[in-house]
């Protein structure tokens, strides 16, 4: 090949790949084009279609602490063995087995019905034996009521097999707690005191005593809950904030003691929840700072000095909520109370949803009864309500159970006996000679009659039926509905007579599991409170 030749076919090559530069070049500003217009014109035709970005978990913030790093920080298997052991030493000294003497009659304690006896159930056999916590270098022991309750005389066990006779100081039924003294004796080893109001779900913790008589029995569970009711005492005016565990708690652990990982008593158990009679994974302890309150004023006193609010309370659910006008879910509602109670005299009203107590926030009706439960008469709290969308602030003192303001107030809530089921519910309104004829709803646990004029003008209404029992631990009666009040509503339909109320309540039982009734009292005064469904 020449030099011309070459030259000439080299200039050809060149041209060529310059025109494919050119070209690619044109396609890839053409593709730039329609990125940068294209979408824009999509948007101005109404083409696009806009995809929100989803984020899927929650980003790491620095108070996180990665998973890794927390189980470095751990204690290795034979650490924690060693926690156990050592805090096992140190609580088992403190837990006492207690023997009673007493008549057996029944466990009036645990008199439930079937159904309920299918889930808190425990061993009559084991009715004469419990558990006991040392909490005094002077033999102070505390341990529960039911435990003690009949008792003629009382053996109290050392985990060193000293056995002492030992006198009922006091109780308190409404906490099912008691206090026990063992005399003539030399400083007895008292239990360290933990905090229960720092207690938190998935803590480990350890129950300490005499299950099925196997005494200084040592059992390892968690914190499964805190702040639980489950109305298993039978008390007018239990008071139920108790620590859920599953650490196996059987008969015979009654009184014994739950303790944190540094040896320090946060509860006394106290009941099971099981369907077999025998631990399934559900046990309850009454709080320690609950129990320090109950038993120092029995020591001290021989009996409990509780202060009052006053007050027919119910937890705020969403239908409440919703009825109020609430913006979200809080707080515990007013039902109703008592002329010149402490409530009243502070400026409460029937319908304030009560928020907070010396700053702590309450959203259930029993994390109020124990807050109350803690102070005396003449404490003084501020309360803090919500009324009609604002919030405001009242100073409250609190009354003793027999200040006069009480006295016929706290009457009310007392057990009524029970009608028999059988008594008719008319489906029209009695004639007036029937007009006293009460009407007894058994599954619901309250009475009906008809109003009479007078009452109808005292409730300042025009019809509504007359509430004339309502029989305690039954679905009415847990709900608070009070006596001596009208029913004017139920799930917003009026209703005239017994026989309205009844139907009203089944078909609303078909609906649903809860139904909301009106109630008017003779103060004038309107409440809605929410009974389950039996």
């Amino acid at each position: 090949m020449t030099d011309k030749q070459f030259n000439t076919r080299l200039r050809a090559s060149i041209h060529v790949l310059i025109g494919i530069g050119l070209v690619l070049v044109g396609l890839a500003a053409g593709i730039l084009w329609m990125l940068v217009t294209g979408g824009n014109e999509r948007a101005l035709s109404g083409e696009t279609r806009a995809v929100e970005r989803v984020q899927l978990g929650r980003p790491y913030t620095p108070s996180d602490i990665p998973v890794a790093d927390s189980l470095e920080r751990l204690p290795d298997v034979a650490a924690l063995n060693r926690v156990f052991r050592q805090v096992a030493d140190r609580v088992t000294p403190s837990v006492v087995y207690i023997e009673v003497e007493a008549p057996f009659a029944g466990d009036r304690y645990h008199d439930f019905d079937d159904e309920e006896r299918r889930f808190f159930r425990r061993d009559p056999s084991q009715a004469a034996v419990g558990s006991g916590v040392l909490i005094s270098p002077q033999g102070y022991v505390v341990t529960n009521h039911h435990v003690v309750e009949r008792a003629e005389r009382v053996r109290v066990t050392l985990s060193d097999k000293r056995a002492f006779d030992a006198r009922i100081v006091g109780s308190d039924p409404s906490t099912d707690l008691a206090v026990l003294q063992i005399e003539g004796t030399e400083e007895l080893p008292a239990i360290l005191f933990g905090d229960s109001d720092g207690l938190h779900a998935g803590e480990w913790v350890l129950a300490v005593g005499n299950p099925f008589r196997l005494t200084s029995t040592v059992t390892a569970g968690i914190v499964s809950a805190t702040g639980r009711q489950v109305n298993i005492i039978e008390d007018d005016f239990g008071i139920e904030d108790f620590i859920q565990t599953d650490a196996a708690i059987n008969p015979g652990n009654s009184g014994g003691a739950v303790v944190n990982l540094n040896g320090e008593l946060v509860g006394i158990s106290t009941a099971i929840a099981t369907e077999t009679g025998s631990y399934e994974g559900y046990g309850f302890a009454v709080p320690v700072n609950l129990m320090a309150r109950v038993a120092g004023d029995i020591i001290e006193y021989g009996e409990v000095q509780r202060g009052y609010l006053g007050v027919r309370i119910r937890t705020v659910d969403a239908a409440l909520a919703r009825q109020l006008g609430m913006d979200r879910i809080r707080g515990v509602y007013i039902a109703g109370m008592a002329n010149n109670g402490s409530a009243a005299l502070a400026g409460m009203r029937d319908e304030d949803v009560i928020l907070s107590v010396d700053d702590r926030t309450v959203n259930a009706s029993n994390e109020l009864q124990s807050m109350i439960a803690r102070r005396r008469p003449g404490d003084r709290l501020t309360v803090q309500v919500w009324r009609d969308g604002e919030v405001r602030e009242l100073p409250v003192e609190l009354q003793p159970r027999d200040a006069p303001a009480y006295t016929a107030w706290f009457s009310q809530f007392e057990r009524q006996p029970r009608v028999p089921e059988e008594s008719p519910v008319p489906e029209t309104p009695p004639a007036p000679r029937e007009r006293e004829s009460i009407y007894a709803l058994g599954d619901w646990g309250i009475g009906l009659r008809a109003l009479t004029e007078e009452e109808a003008g005292d409730f300042d209404i025009e019809e509504g039926v007359y509430i004339a029992w309502v029989e305690h631990g039954s679905p009415a009666g847990e709900a608070g509905l009070p006596r001596d009040a009208a029913i004017v509503q139920i799930e917003g339909m009026d209703i005239g007579s017994p026989g309205q109320a009844l139907r009203a309540l089944s078909r609303s039982a078909r609906s649903g599991e809860w139904v909301l009734v009106k109630v008017r009292r003779r103060d004038g005064g309107a409440a809605f409170y929410e009974m389950e469904v039996p």
